[in-house]
């Protein structure tokens, strides 16, 4: 199976809104998307510590994982510039377009996947 060049441009633009709508999200959260650090300004008006030190547990909960999204993301994009996206990182073989479509941020086929390997 081989991607064409239209369904690898809608794709990409699928990667590229779901990138700019994950990097937005970080922002709101407190973050700067483009770092790992964990800093995010949580202490707005909370006079119970109790409370400020919840919701930053909670904050960071999120932010870890709209981190490791933008990730994938990132990494399918790249993917996609190498010439190997839609390739199973780890048997080689094609990712089925229906699994693409459905997460184009996809790194494996979906036998690969139900094998509990990766992502």
């Amino acid at each position: 199976m081989s991607i064409t060049e239209e369904k690898l441009a809608e794709l990409r633009a699928a990667l590229e809104e779901q990138r700019d709508n994950l990097r937005k999200e970080i922002e709101e959260q407190g973050g700067d998307p483009d770092s790992d650090d964990a800093e995010i300004d949580v202490e707005r008006g909370f006079a119970d510590s109790a409370h400020a030190t919840a919701e930053r547990a909670r904050t960071l909960s999120v932010m870890k994982a709209l981190r490791a999204n933008l990730r994938w993301v990132n990494r399918a994009l790249k993917k996609m510039d190498l010439g190997t996206y839609g390739i199973c990182e780890r048997c080689g073989n094609p990712i089925a377009i229906e699994r693409l479509e459905a997460l184009p941020w996809a790194i494996l086929c979906i036998d690969c996947k139900r094998k509990g390997e990766g992502r």
